[in-house]
Protein backbone atom coordinates (compact mmCIF):
# COMPACT_ATOMS: atom_id res chain seq x y z
CA UNK A 1 0.00 0.00 0.00
CA UNK A 2 3.06 2.24 -0.36
CA UNK A 3 1.47 3.82 -3.46
CA UNK A 4 -1.53 4.97 -1.41
CA UNK A 5 0.75 6.50 1.22
CA UNK A 6 2.83 8.30 -1.43
CA UNK A 7 -0.28 9.85 -2.98
CA UNK A 8 -1.56 11.08 0.38
CA UNK A 9 1.82 12.37 1.57
CA UNK A 10 2.66 14.25 -1.64
CA UNK A 11 -0.79 15.85 -1.80
CA UNK A 12 -0.57 16.86 1.85
CA UNK A 13 2.84 18.50 1.42
CA UNK A 14 1.88 20.25 -1.83
CA UNK A 15 -1.32 21.68 -0.33
CA UNK A 16 0.39 22.61 2.91
CA UNK A 17 3.28 24.43 1.24
CA UNK A 18 1.56 25.56 -1.96
CA UNK A 19 -1.52 27.19 -0.43
CA UNK A 20 0.39 30.11 1.19
CA UNK A 21 2.01 30.79 -2.19
CA UNK A 22 -1.45 30.95 -3.75
CA UNK A 23 -2.59 33.25 -0.94
CA UNK A 24 0.27 35.68 -1.65
CA UNK A 25 -0.45 35.58 -5.39
CA UNK A 26 -4.15 36.30 -4.94
CA UNK A 27 -3.57 39.05 -2.37
CA UNK A 28 -0.97 40.73 -4.56
CA UNK A 29 -3.60 41.10 -7.28
CA UNK A 30 -6.45 41.93 -4.90
CA UNK A 31 -8.40 38.79 -5.78
CA UNK A 32 -10.78 38.45 -2.85
CA UNK A 33 -14.38 37.29 -2.73
CA UNK A 34 -17.19 39.73 -2.14
CA UNK A 35 -18.77 39.13 1.29
CA UNK A 36 -22.53 39.26 1.83
CA UNK A 37 -23.46 42.49 3.56
CA UNK A 38 -25.17 42.18 6.95
CA UNK A 39 -28.78 43.30 7.12
CA UNK A 40 -31.42 43.40 9.84
CA UNK A 41 -32.92 40.16 8.51
CA UNK A 42 -29.62 38.43 7.77
CA UNK A 43 -26.88 39.63 10.11
CA UNK A 44 -23.38 38.30 9.48
CA UNK A 45 -21.35 40.06 12.21
CA UNK A 46 -18.49 37.54 12.21
CA UNK A 47 -18.39 37.47 8.41
CA UNK A 48 -17.64 41.20 8.16
CA UNK A 49 -14.13 40.45 9.45
CA UNK A 50 -13.56 38.09 6.51
CA UNK A 51 -13.70 40.88 3.96
CA UNK A 52 -10.55 40.83 1.86
CA UNK A 53 -9.87 37.11 2.35
CA UNK A 54 -8.76 35.60 -0.99
CA UNK A 55 -10.95 32.97 -2.61
CA UNK A 56 -10.48 30.37 -5.37
CA UNK A 57 -8.33 28.28 -3.01
CA UNK A 58 -9.74 25.15 -4.62
CA UNK A 59 -6.98 25.58 -7.20
CA UNK A 60 -4.47 24.50 -4.54
CA UNK A 61 -6.53 21.41 -3.71
CA UNK A 62 -6.85 20.37 -7.35
CA UNK A 63 -3.15 20.84 -8.08
CA UNK A 64 -2.19 18.93 -4.94
CA UNK A 65 -4.44 16.01 -5.94
CA UNK A 66 -3.02 15.90 -9.46
CA UNK A 67 0.58 15.97 -8.22
CA UNK A 68 -0.06 13.38 -5.51
CA UNK A 69 -1.85 11.04 -7.90
CA UNK A 70 0.88 11.46 -10.54
CA UNK A 71 3.71 10.95 -8.05
CA UNK A 72 2.16 7.69 -6.86
CA UNK A 73 2.06 6.31 -10.39
CA UNK A 74 5.62 7.43 -11.11
CA UNK A 75 6.83 5.61 -8.01
CA UNK A 76 4.85 2.48 -8.79
CA UNK A 77 5.62 2.55 -12.54
CA UNK A 78 1.91 1.95 -13.15
CA UNK A 79 -0.27 3.68 -15.70
CA UNK A 80 -3.34 5.52 -14.40
CA UNK A 81 -6.50 3.44 -14.56
CA UNK A 82 -9.63 4.31 -16.50
CA UNK A 83 -11.56 4.68 -13.25
CA UNK A 84 -9.00 7.07 -11.80
CA UNK A 85 -8.95 9.20 -14.93
CA UNK A 86 -12.75 9.36 -15.03
CA UNK A 87 -12.89 10.50 -11.41
CA UNK A 88 -10.31 13.17 -12.19
CA UNK A 89 -12.34 14.23 -15.23
CA UNK A 90 -15.42 14.81 -13.08
CA UNK A 91 -13.41 16.64 -10.42
CA UNK A 92 -11.68 18.89 -12.96
CA UNK A 93 -14.80 19.50 -15.04
CA UNK A 94 -16.81 20.67 -12.07
CA UNK A 95 -13.79 22.58 -10.78
CA UNK A 96 -13.83 24.58 -14.03
CA UNK A 97 -17.55 25.35 -13.54
CA UNK A 98 -16.74 26.53 -10.03
CA UNK A 99 -13.80 28.57 -11.26
CA UNK A 100 -16.06 30.47 -13.65
CA UNK A 101 -18.41 31.16 -10.76
CA UNK A 102 -15.52 32.38 -8.60
CA UNK A 103 -14.33 34.59 -11.46
CA UNK A 104 -17.66 36.41 -11.46
CA UNK A 105 -17.56 36.80 -7.70
CA UNK A 106 -14.02 38.15 -7.68
CA UNK A 107 -13.79 40.24 -10.84
CA UNK A 108 -17.42 41.29 -11.22
CA UNK A 109 -17.89 41.71 -7.44
CA UNK A 110 -21.09 39.62 -7.51
CA UNK A 111 -21.34 37.71 -4.23
CA UNK A 112 -23.83 35.27 -5.78
CA UNK A 113 -21.61 34.41 -8.78
CA UNK A 114 -23.15 33.00 -11.92
CA UNK A 115 -26.87 32.45 -12.28
CA UNK A 116 -28.17 29.28 -10.65
CA UNK A 117 -29.60 27.99 -13.92
CA UNK A 118 -26.31 28.48 -15.75
CA UNK A 119 -24.38 26.68 -13.02
CA UNK A 120 -26.81 23.75 -13.08
CA UNK A 121 -26.47 23.45 -16.87
CA UNK A 122 -22.69 23.35 -16.56
CA UNK A 123 -22.87 20.71 -13.84
CA UNK A 124 -25.33 18.66 -15.88
CA UNK A 125 -23.13 18.65 -18.97
CA UNK A 126 -20.08 17.43 -17.07
CA UNK A 127 -22.10 14.87 -15.08
CA UNK A 128 -23.82 13.31 -18.10
CA UNK A 129 -20.56 13.04 -20.05
CA UNK A 130 -18.99 11.36 -17.01
CA UNK A 131 -21.96 9.00 -16.66
CA UNK A 132 -21.78 7.93 -20.30
CA UNK A 133 -18.01 7.42 -20.16
CA UNK A 134 -18.35 5.12 -17.12
CA UNK A 135 -20.30 2.65 -19.26
CA UNK A 136 -17.53 2.53 -21.87
CA UNK A 137 -13.98 1.10 -21.83
CA UNK A 138 -14.63 -2.51 -20.72
CA UNK A 139 -11.61 -4.46 -19.52
CA UNK A 140 -10.61 -7.98 -20.65
CA UNK A 141 -13.41 -9.44 -18.52
CA UNK A 142 -15.99 -7.04 -19.94
CA UNK A 143 -16.24 -4.99 -16.72
CA UNK A 144 -16.83 -1.27 -17.27
CA UNK A 145 -15.78 1.40 -14.74
CA UNK A 146 -19.37 1.59 -13.45
CA UNK A 147 -22.32 -0.73 -13.78
CA UNK A 148 -25.83 0.49 -14.49
CA UNK A 149 -27.15 -1.06 -11.29
CA UNK A 150 -28.05 1.09 -8.32
CA UNK A 151 -25.56 0.27 -5.56
CA UNK A 152 -25.47 0.43 -1.79
CA UNK A 153 -22.47 -1.44 -0.39
CA UNK A 154 -22.25 -3.22 -3.72
CA UNK A 155 -24.53 -3.42 -6.75
CA UNK A 156 -28.18 -4.26 -6.11
CA UNK A 157 -30.38 -6.24 -8.54
CA UNK A 158 -31.96 -2.97 -9.70
CA UNK A 159 -30.39 -2.30 -13.11
CA UNK A 160 -31.31 0.93 -14.90
CA UNK A 161 -31.67 1.38 -18.66
CA UNK A 162 -29.06 3.71 -20.11
CA UNK A 163 -31.26 6.81 -20.18
CA UNK A 164 -32.33 6.42 -16.56
CA UNK A 165 -28.76 5.63 -15.53
CA UNK A 166 -27.54 8.90 -17.05
CA UNK A 167 -30.26 10.79 -15.20
CA UNK A 168 -29.46 8.96 -11.94
CA UNK A 169 -25.77 9.88 -12.11
CA UNK A 170 -26.66 13.45 -13.07
CA UNK A 171 -28.88 13.70 -9.98
CA UNK A 172 -26.23 12.15 -7.74
CA UNK A 173 -23.46 14.45 -9.00
CA UNK A 174 -25.60 17.58 -8.85
CA UNK A 175 -26.90 16.77 -5.38
CA UNK A 176 -23.44 16.00 -4.01
CA UNK A 177 -21.70 19.05 -5.47
CA UNK A 178 -24.39 21.44 -4.31
CA UNK A 179 -24.47 19.80 -0.88
CA UNK A 180 -20.74 20.43 -0.43
CA UNK A 181 -21.22 23.96 -1.77
CA UNK A 182 -23.97 24.67 0.78
CA UNK A 183 -21.79 23.32 3.58
CA UNK A 184 -18.92 25.64 2.63
CA UNK A 185 -20.19 28.55 4.71
CA UNK A 186 -17.90 28.52 7.75
CA UNK A 187 -14.13 28.35 7.96
CA UNK A 188 -12.93 24.78 7.49
CA UNK A 189 -16.38 23.17 7.76
CA UNK A 190 -16.70 21.64 4.29
CA UNK A 191 -13.00 20.91 3.85
CA UNK A 192 -12.69 19.05 7.16
CA UNK A 193 -15.85 17.05 6.56
CA UNK A 194 -14.74 16.14 3.03
CA UNK A 195 -11.32 15.01 4.29
CA UNK A 196 -13.08 12.49 6.57
CA UNK A 197 -15.14 11.21 3.64
CA UNK A 198 -12.03 10.70 1.51
CA UNK A 199 -10.31 8.80 4.33
CA UNK A 200 -13.35 6.51 4.48
CA UNK A 201 -13.19 5.89 0.71
CA UNK A 202 -9.46 5.15 1.01
CA UNK A 203 -10.17 2.47 3.64
CA UNK A 204 -13.05 0.95 1.67
CA UNK A 205 -11.16 0.91 -1.63
CA UNK A 206 -8.17 -0.82 -0.04
CA UNK A 207 -10.54 -3.43 1.39
CA UNK A 208 -12.23 -3.88 -1.99
CA UNK A 209 -8.83 -4.33 -3.60
CA UNK A 210 -7.91 -7.07 -1.14
CA UNK A 211 -11.21 -8.83 -1.83
CA UNK A 212 -11.44 -8.09 -5.55
CA UNK A 213 -12.97 -10.78 -7.77
CA UNK A 214 -9.87 -10.81 -10.00
CA UNK A 215 -7.73 -11.76 -7.00
CA UNK A 216 -9.96 -13.78 -4.69
CA UNK A 217 -11.34 -17.21 -5.46
CA UNK A 218 -14.08 -19.22 -3.70
CA UNK A 219 -15.38 -16.34 -1.61
CA UNK A 220 -17.73 -13.44 -2.10
CA UNK A 221 -15.84 -10.56 -3.65
CA UNK A 222 -16.22 -7.07 -5.10
CA UNK A 223 -16.58 -6.41 -8.82
CA UNK A 224 -15.12 -2.89 -8.62
CA UNK A 225 -13.02 -2.20 -11.70
CA UNK A 226 -9.93 -0.41 -10.28
CA UNK A 227 -10.14 -0.38 -6.46
CA UNK A 228 -6.42 0.19 -5.83
CA UNK A 229 -6.31 3.23 -8.06
CA UNK A 230 -9.45 4.58 -6.40
CA UNK A 231 -7.66 4.16 -3.05
CA UNK A 232 -4.69 6.13 -4.44
CA UNK A 233 -6.98 8.92 -5.63
CA UNK A 234 -8.93 8.97 -2.35
CA UNK A 235 -5.70 9.26 -0.38
CA UNK A 236 -4.55 12.12 -2.61
CA UNK A 237 -7.86 13.91 -2.06
CA UNK A 238 -7.69 13.38 1.70
CA UNK A 239 -4.11 14.65 1.85
CA UNK A 240 -4.96 17.73 -0.23
CA UNK A 241 -7.94 18.58 2.00
CA UNK A 242 -5.94 18.17 5.20
CA UNK A 243 -3.13 20.34 3.84
CA UNK A 244 -5.54 23.03 2.69
CA UNK A 245 -7.41 22.88 6.00
CA UNK A 246 -4.31 24.16 7.78
CA UNK A 247 -4.89 27.51 6.08
CA UNK A 248 -8.67 27.30 5.74
CA UNK A 249 -9.49 26.68 9.38
CA UNK A 250 -10.69 29.61 11.49
CA UNK A 251 -9.64 32.30 10.98
CA UNK A 252 -9.37 31.32 7.32
CA UNK A 253 -6.49 32.76 5.33
CA UNK A 254 -8.17 31.63 2.12
CA UNK A 255 -11.54 30.27 0.98
CA UNK A 256 -11.81 27.26 -1.32
CA UNK A 257 -14.59 28.96 -3.29
CA UNK A 258 -16.82 27.14 -5.74
CA UNK A 259 -13.64 25.96 -7.48
CA UNK A 260 -12.95 23.78 -4.46
CA UNK A 261 -16.46 22.89 -3.30
CA UNK A 262 -17.67 21.74 -6.73
CA UNK A 263 -14.44 19.85 -7.43
CA UNK A 264 -14.61 18.11 -4.04
CA UNK A 265 -18.28 17.29 -4.52
CA UNK A 266 -17.54 15.87 -7.93
CA UNK A 267 -14.71 13.72 -6.55
CA UNK A 268 -16.98 12.34 -3.80
CA UNK A 269 -19.73 11.52 -6.30
CA UNK A 270 -17.23 9.86 -8.67
CA UNK A 271 -15.86 7.66 -5.88
CA UNK A 272 -19.38 6.64 -4.88
CA UNK A 273 -20.25 5.63 -8.45
CA UNK A 274 -16.98 3.91 -9.30
CA UNK A 275 -16.72 2.04 -5.97
CA UNK A 276 -20.36 0.88 -6.26
CA UNK A 277 -21.40 2.56 -3.01
CA UNK A 278 -23.81 5.19 -4.30
CA UNK A 279 -26.51 4.94 -1.62
CA UNK A 280 -23.91 4.52 1.14
CA UNK A 281 -23.05 8.13 0.34
CA UNK A 282 -26.00 9.13 2.55
CA UNK A 283 -23.80 8.07 5.47
CA UNK A 284 -20.31 8.86 4.15
CA UNK A 285 -21.50 12.37 3.30
CA UNK A 286 -23.99 12.56 6.15
CA UNK A 287 -23.23 16.12 7.18
CA UNK A 288 -23.64 17.34 3.60
CA UNK A 289 -27.01 15.55 3.41
CA UNK A 290 -28.13 17.03 6.73
CA UNK A 291 -27.28 20.58 5.71
CA UNK A 292 -28.98 20.15 2.32
CA UNK A 293 -32.12 18.82 4.01
CA UNK A 294 -32.15 21.90 6.26
CA UNK A 295 -32.31 24.13 3.16
CA UNK A 296 -35.03 22.00 1.55
CA UNK A 297 -37.01 21.99 4.80
CA UNK A 298 -36.63 25.75 5.21
CA UNK A 299 -37.85 26.52 1.70
CA UNK A 300 -40.67 23.96 1.84
CA UNK A 301 -41.89 25.11 5.24
CA UNK A 302 -41.94 28.75 4.21
CA UNK A 303 -43.83 28.06 0.97
CA UNK A 304 -46.40 25.78 2.62
CA UNK A 305 -46.97 27.53 5.95
CA UNK A 306 -45.33 30.94 5.66
CA UNK A 307 -43.12 30.03 8.63
CA UNK A 308 -39.45 29.12 8.75
CA UNK A 309 -38.14 25.94 10.38
CA UNK A 310 -34.83 27.61 11.27
CA UNK A 311 -33.72 31.13 11.97
CA UNK A 312 -31.60 30.85 8.84
CA UNK A 313 -30.57 28.12 6.41
CA UNK A 314 -28.24 26.33 5.81
CA UNK A 315 -28.22 24.78 9.26
CA UNK A 316 -24.86 26.16 10.41
CA UNK A 317 -26.16 29.71 10.00
CA UNK A 318 -29.12 28.83 12.25
CA UNK A 319 -26.71 28.13 15.08
CA UNK A 320 -24.78 31.32 14.28
CA UNK A 321 -28.04 33.23 14.76
CA UNK A 322 -28.46 31.48 18.11
CA UNK A 323 -25.13 32.87 19.24
CA UNK A 324 -22.86 29.84 18.83
CA UNK A 325 -19.27 30.67 17.98
CA UNK A 326 -18.00 29.71 14.54
CA UNK A 327 -15.33 27.32 15.86
CA UNK A 328 -17.87 25.64 18.15
CA UNK A 329 -20.24 25.00 15.25
CA UNK A 330 -17.49 23.67 13.00
CA UNK A 331 -16.04 21.26 15.57
CA UNK A 332 -19.47 19.93 16.59
CA UNK A 333 -20.45 19.45 12.95
CA UNK A 334 -17.18 17.61 12.34
CA UNK A 335 -18.11 15.29 15.20
CA UNK A 336 -21.49 14.68 13.55
CA UNK A 337 -19.75 13.91 10.27
CA UNK A 338 -17.42 11.49 12.06
CA UNK A 339 -20.40 9.66 13.55
CA UNK A 340 -22.06 9.41 10.14
CA UNK A 341 -18.88 8.02 8.59
CA UNK A 342 -18.46 5.55 11.44
CA UNK A 343 -21.97 4.30 10.75
CA UNK A 344 -21.22 4.05 7.01
CA UNK A 345 -18.04 2.05 7.55
CA UNK A 346 -19.86 -0.20 10.01
CA UNK A 347 -22.56 -0.92 7.41
CA UNK A 348 -19.91 -1.57 4.78
CA UNK A 349 -18.11 -4.11 6.96
CA UNK A 350 -21.30 -5.62 8.39
CA UNK A 351 -22.50 -6.50 4.86
CA UNK A 352 -19.27 -8.41 4.31
CA UNK A 353 -19.48 -10.25 7.64
CA UNK A 354 -23.11 -11.16 7.04
CA UNK A 355 -22.30 -12.51 3.59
Amino acid sequence: MIFVLVAGAVSLVVALLGTPLLIKLLLSHGYSQAIRVSTADEPYPEHEGKRGTPSMGGVAIILAVLLGYTASHLVSHRAPSVSGLLALFLMLGLGVVGMIDDYLKIFRRRSTGMRARTKLVGQAMVAIIFAWLTTQFPDADGITPASQAISFVRDTPIVLPTALFLLWIWFLVTATTNAVNLTDGLDGLACGAAAMTFVAYTIMSIWQYGQNCSLVVFTRCYDVRDPLDLAVLSAALAGACFGFLWWNTSPAKIFMGDTGSLAIGGAIAALAVLSQTELLLFFLGGLFVLITLSVIGQVGSYKLTGKRMFRMAPLHHHFEMKGWGEVTIVVRFWIIQGLFIGAGLALFYAEWVQS
